[in-house]
């Protein structure tokens, strides 16, 4: 997280919206002997102002053992990110190179969760992006397939003590500063969230 507070972003309503629009999350754990890792599609509720994250692992991953033995974790999401320019922010001095971004980070210590019903919900939900094309379901596969296949993976629910993220939106510089950055993205995204921040 960066230390900045000037960049820090608590409404967990935008933060769960930021997870919706960039939700390969990367899920890491303290291991025995090295820090563990893993990536993993995570699916976010808001009820009120209680967030719940669940995504799954596979049965074999390192990091999958360490979380069934209750180990804390971390979730991170990166948003759009972008390069800036200090030539940029026009007649400023003395300026160097930075990079803006937008992320979550999701803290807590993850429970076990249904791995059939976070995959039927997966596929629900990310194919309804993709219509016109019929759903994939898992009716689709043969008697036994999904059963056995379960078998190999483990999902998680993770309700965070620490939601927080970051919008590295050049908050720092002039406004003629910023103006300089949004014309030089253009149609970046980080253009566009350097616009809606300023309103």
């Amino acid at each position: 997280m960066h230390p900045a507070p000037l960049f820090r972003e608590s409404d967990p309503a935008i933060l769960v919206a930021r997870i919706r629009a960039y939700p390969l999350g990367l899920i890491c754990a303290n291991g025995e002997v090295a820090p563990l890792a893993a990536h993993s599609p995570v699916l976010t509720t808001l009820d009120g102002g209680a967030v719940r994250l669940r995504f799954h692992l596979s049965a074999h991953n390192p990091l999958t053992r360490r979380l069934e033995a209750g180990a804390a974790a971390l979730i991170v999401f990166t948003g759009p990110d972008a390069y800036i320019s200090p030539d940029w922010y026009g007649p400023v001095p003395n300026q160097v190179p930075t990079w803006n971004y937008l992320s979550v980070e999701a803290e807590g210590t993850p429970g076990p969760a249904d791995a059939a019903a976070f995959l039927d919900d997966v596929s629900a939900h990310f194919e309804a992006g993709l219509l016109p094309k019929p759903p994939w379901t898992r009716a689709k596969m043969d008697p036994g397939s999904f059963e056995m296949m379960l078998c190999g993976i483990r999902a998680f629910e993770l309700t965070p003590i620490r939601f927080e993220g970051i919008n590295k939106l050049s908050q720092n510089k002039t406004s003629e500063a910023r103006e300089g950055v949004i014309a030089a993205l253009g149609d970046h995204p980080v253009a566009a969230a350097m616009r809606r921040h300023n309103t």
